[in-house]
């Protein structure tokens, strides 16, 4: 028994409820086609249906509904059609494939309901509205319900729209009726020993719904809105009595809305709501990279991107989660539907070989490989251009904080687990054991070694310069010396990214500043590949030169996970290095912030970005083999060309070098849709240039202008600086001997990338003679005093006293 009484509308049910909305708590409707006419009865459930578990229709025949007309009530949401003529329901299903469940007959006078709600409705409990007022259905509420607790309360479980638990609460017979009649959350408190109605006195109020009663008649749910300037349900102002509530879809569409009227004027997601081009393009965007994702964890990332921008339209355009709902509620309850194949522009047609019939002129991949031009004069099209994808951190912890805890606890049985799951590889030990075995090193050719070699070297020469080796010391007062000296962090984990992927640039540009910082325990953790289950050969050769102890045979979250709380086989470490993915970058965050795991990270991370400064001289084939080799790291990657007083003749010789070059390399595809969000922004000056490059902060900025060095000043923000023409990125990726794990995201402005102090801590030291604390003891007690610390003010007082140095007088 959902509700004990089903009201039997006779008049236009819009009309009613105007006058009567108390009837709206019972959540659930009976409407006399007799009566009222069909646009009416649809009107009705369009305007309501939200409120509403179950609506049904009385017809005796098709004199007054015909058989479509009773279909197309079906298929606008009516739950169920309620007749007393056997005939009629036996002539809906045969000749209109009803399904049976959705036409009710009489029997007896009972009505037996399964769709919408499980429950039987006698004549009693059907009650024309005329006959209902808000007394007669708390009644009727109240004397459905039953209870064996002595002071005769009734246990209430209070949902939200959404059924999401707000608190478990009690009500009275006299708080039941309170709230049928007021239409809001009214309960009864036992610590008062009063009637409690939500809000009074907090001002978090709550709209009461309806009212549902459970299967045994011995509890109620009522479904409200939570309302106020907090909308908490609790006292401690938080979403529900047991904390907050998960961000889901719907905390999703609270957090956009307060977005629409808070967010900055500059901000991207004011930008989204304000421009309805771009948000239209976003959802485009994100929906072409949801059908090419391939993995699980991939098409979740990218339908979780897909309803974050759908979520931003739904509120642009004021639609809500809850009229989504009731689509799809109508959806469900549809007898008839159409054939369900896609428009024919989007269907693939595989009956034409690719070989005998041309390509259409104007598919995406006949399309010129073209940055768009936009001018610097042109300030909202620039804030685009150098906009960064947003990045939904709180999202994907739902997923990775499951796999952090499963390792946390379970040890090396999750990290095993994970690695047959996510990389499909069956391990039986998920450590490799320096000295690694001469198997793993087994395609490495004396021409890699070379070359690894020689990019250690660079690398360890430019590192070593940074190395701290001498105590600083100053004297700031005579008598106070203080100094300062380094100390290597002692247990380091080096994420390397693999898989698919080799990237044994990435572990030396980790595991040497590490060796050089002095770092005691060295660890490595990568993914193992499909093919064979090892780690490749450059890689195993890179860690055994920069002496790490051991490698972790697993990626993702899984690996980040165990290197920060250790596991059976895996050893803790203090501090975690590394790129990753999505899940990677939200595990060391997710550890970071842990005080159990006590392990700091390197820096925050995002996709890979370029900004490229250049002038009329530069060569064009430089300038796009720079833009290209930023745009082949993955379609998310960022890729800007700012010239200065480039001529258009330029400009176009740039867009032919960069399609050119692209249809040339193996990922073009890549290429092409990195490409189609990149853009060429024109300006009027060098300064303009670098005020722009300064604004965005790149990971990676290259200076392809005239006389670039003396350039070097202007540069405020960035990750490294390509200084020339001669000086591209790829060789600050693996050889000059900088470091190439950089601050992404804009983070240049706050962050400085990898070197060897990233791999140390500092530690000051002070010494105090007797004439020291003579020179600062006085101003040390008296701002001791003003902030009422008496213990610090009374370990100088005590010191100055044996040495005779407190003045005659001196409190």
């Amino acid at each position: 028994m959902v509700f004990p009484v089903l009201p039997r509308y006779t008049s236009d049910p819009i009309q009613v409820i105007s006058e009567r909305p108390f009837l709206l708590i019972t959540g659930q409707a009976l409407i006399d086609a007799n009566k009222v006419k069909k646009d009416e009865i649809i009107e009705f459930i369009r305007k309501y249906g939200g409120y509403l578990k179950f609506t049904a229709v009385y017809v005796e025949s098709d004199e007054l509904l015909s058989g479509d007309d009773i279909v197309d009530l079906l298929n606008n949401g009516v739950t169920n059609i309620f007749t007393s003529n056997a005939s009629f329901h036996q002539f809906l299903i045969n000749e209109y494939n009803i399904p049976q469940n959705r036409v009710v007959v009489s029997a007896d006078g009972t009505y037996t309901v399964k769709v919408g709600i499980v429950d039987t409705f006698t004549d009693g409990r059907i009650v024309n509205i005329e006959d209902l007022d808000a007394q007669s259905i708390s009644k009727s509420l109240i004397s459905s319900l039953k209870t064996d607790r002595p002071d005769r309360l009734f246990p209430t479980l209070v949902v939200d729209t959404a059924e999401r638990c707000l608190g478990l609460v009690y009500s009275s017979q006299e708080s039941i009726q309170l709230a049928i009649e007021r239409q809001v959350g009214v309960y009864f408190s036992r610590s008062r020993n009063q009637i409690w109605v939500k809000g009074e006195t907090s001002g978090n109020t709550q709209k009461l719904i309806n009212i549902q009663l459970d299967c045994d008649g011995d509890a109620l749910k009522y479904v409200v809105i939570q309302g106020g300037a907090q909308s908490s349900f609790c006292h401690l102002n938080t979403e529900s009595c047991f904390g907050q509530l998960k961000y889901g879809l719907t905390s999703l569409e609270t957090f956009i809305n307060q977005r629409k009227l808070n967010a900055p004027a500059e901000s991207y997601t004011k930008r989204l709501f304000n421009d309805s081009k771009l948000l239209n393009a976003k959802i485009k965007e994100e929906a072409e990279e949801l059908t090419e994702a391939q993995s699980k964890d991939e098409v979740a990332w990218e339908a979780a991107d897909l309803l974050y921008f759908t979520i931003t339209k739904l509120v642009a355009e004021g639609v809500t989660l809850q009229d989504v709902e009731n689509n799809l509620e109508l959806k469900h309850l549809k007898v008839t539907r159409r054939k369900g194949d896609a428009k024919p522009k989007f269907i693939e047609d595989d009956s034409k070989s690719s070989i005998s019939e041309p390509k259409e002129i104007n598919s995406t991949e006949d399309k010129p490989i073209h940055l768009k031009v936009i001018s610097s004069k042109d300030k909202t099209a620039v804030e685009v251009a150098v906009s960064r994808p947003i990045q939904k951190t709180s999202e994907i912890m739902h997923l990775v904080n499951p796999i952090v805890e499963n390792v946390k606890n379970k040890g090396d049985k999750a990290l095993i687990d994970y690695t047959a799951k996510f990389d499909g590889v069956q391990l039986t030990a998920s450590v490799l054991e320096a000295p690694f075995p001469e198997e793993y090193f087994e395609g490495l050719t004396e021409e890699m070694k070379q070359s690894l070699d020689l990019s250690m070297e660079n690398v360890r020469k430019f590192h070593s310069a940074q190395l701290q080796k001498e105590t600083m010391v100053v004297e700031t007062q005579p008598g106070v010396v203080c100094s300062r000296f380094s100390r290597p962090i002692e247990k380091v984990g080096l994420y390397i990214p693999g898989g698919t992927a080799i990237l044994p640039s990435t572990a030396l540009m980790l595991g040497v500043p590490a060796q050089v910082a002095g770092c005691k325990d060295i660890v490595f953790a990568s993914p193992p590949r499909k093919s064979d289950g090892k780690v490749s050969p450059e890689v195993v050769y890179v860690a055994s030169k920069v002496g790490a102890s051991k490698i972790v045979l697993a990626g993702g979250a899984q690996a980040v996970a165990a290197m920060a709380y250790g596991t059976e086989t895996v050893p803790k470490v203090d501090k975690i290095l590394g790129p990753g993915n999505q899940f990677v970058t939200a595990a060391k965050m997710y550890v970071q912030n842990d005080t159990q795991a006590l392990c700091s990270i390197d820096m925050p991370a995002g996709p890979s970005e370029v900004l490229v400064i250049c002038d009329e001289n530069a060569d064009v084939d430089f300038v796009a083999s720079d833009l290209l080799s930023q745009a082949e790291h993955g379609t998310d990657s960022q890729v800007i060309l700012v010239g200065v007083n480039l001529s258009d003749e330029k400009i176009q010789q740039i867009q032919n070098a960069v399609h050119n070059q692209a249809m040339e390399l193996p990922r073009v595809d890549i290429v092409r849709k990195c490409i189609a969000h990149s853009s060429i922004i024109n300006s009027d000056s060098y300064d303009e240039a670098f005020e722009v490059s300064n604004k965005y902060a790149p990971e990676h900025l290259i200076l392809q202008i005239e006389d670039a060095q003396s350039y070097i000043n202007q540069v405020d923000h960035a990750g490294s600086v390509f200084v020339g023409a001669y000086t591209p990125e790829s060789c600050g990726d693996y050889s000059s001997g900088t470091n190439h794990t950089l601050p992404t995201y804009g983070y240049a402005r706050q962050y400085s990338g990898v070197n060897t102090s990233t791999f140390q801590k500092f530690i000051t030291a002070q010494k105090i003679s007797p004439e020291g604390l003579k020179s600062i003891g006085k101003a040390v007690m008296c701002v001791a005093k003003v902030e009422g610390l008496d213990g610090h003010r009374n370990a100088v007082k005590i010191r100055m006293q044996k040495l005779g140095q407190i003045p005659q007088g001196f409190i």
